[in-house]
């Protein structure tokens, strides 16, 4: 284990836990993750992942705009600056879903033949498509995004095994039972309208 795999693991385990409880701070630690996670996947070839950090920042600095400045309508019952959790219908979840697999395909293919230095480039751009579509739907605190960030820890787990980032892979596990009560805790939000 490198000092680097240590420092992403604390900051995204505790970023995603404050996101799980509907905390506002999950962006700033977000921020550092997201510095954080650059330098990691640079140091392990994940070309795909590491491309991913710049766009990572700026669906954090939406999310935390859009969290703390809701339209009237957005507002959560328990605090008006605060946006409530809503959920994706189904036209919208079916585009979601179409959308990772052409974006996974499409940028699997461009990878594969631009930077052959990827061990697994198709896996890696399917998990970059699923981590861009949760953290969208996270950053419109959309209770759907708990079901992509599911997905993600699966996939995550098995790249990391893939790479031999062992150590990832037992945080991405950790990440998993977060997602799990996360997703019930925002069911709670949902129906409280909060």
């Amino acid at each position: 284990m490198h000092w680097i795999d240590l420092i992403c693991s604390v900051l995204g385990l505790t970023c995603v836990f404050l996101a799980g409880r509907n905390s506002k701070y999950n962006f700033w630690v977000g921020y550092l993750y997201t510095a954080a996670l650059f330098v990691l996947f640079w140091k392990r070839n994940l070309l795909a992942m590491l491309l991913l950090q710049p766009v990572s920042l700026a669906i954090n600095i939406l999310g935390h705009y859009r969290w703390t400045h809701p339209r009237e309508e957005e507002r959560s019952s328990e605090n008006e600056k605060s946006l409530k959790v809503s959920m994706l219908t189904w036209p919208q979840r079916i585009l979601s879903i179409s959308s990772v697999l052409l974006v996974a395909a499409v940028w699997g293919v461009l990878l594969d033949r631009l930077f052959p230095a990827d061990p697994h480039p198709y896996l890696d751009c399917c998990v970059t498509a699923l981590i861009l579509m949760a953290q969208l739907l996270s950053a419109m605190k959309k209770w759907d995004c708990w079901i992509a960030w599911l997905f993600v820890n699966c996939t995550q787990i098995a790249l990391h095994l893939l790479v031999g980032n062992y150590f990832m892979s037992v945080v991405s596990g950790l990440y998993l039972v977060n997602g799990v009560w996360s997703l019930y805790t925002w069911m709670k939000l949902y129906r409280k309208k909060a």
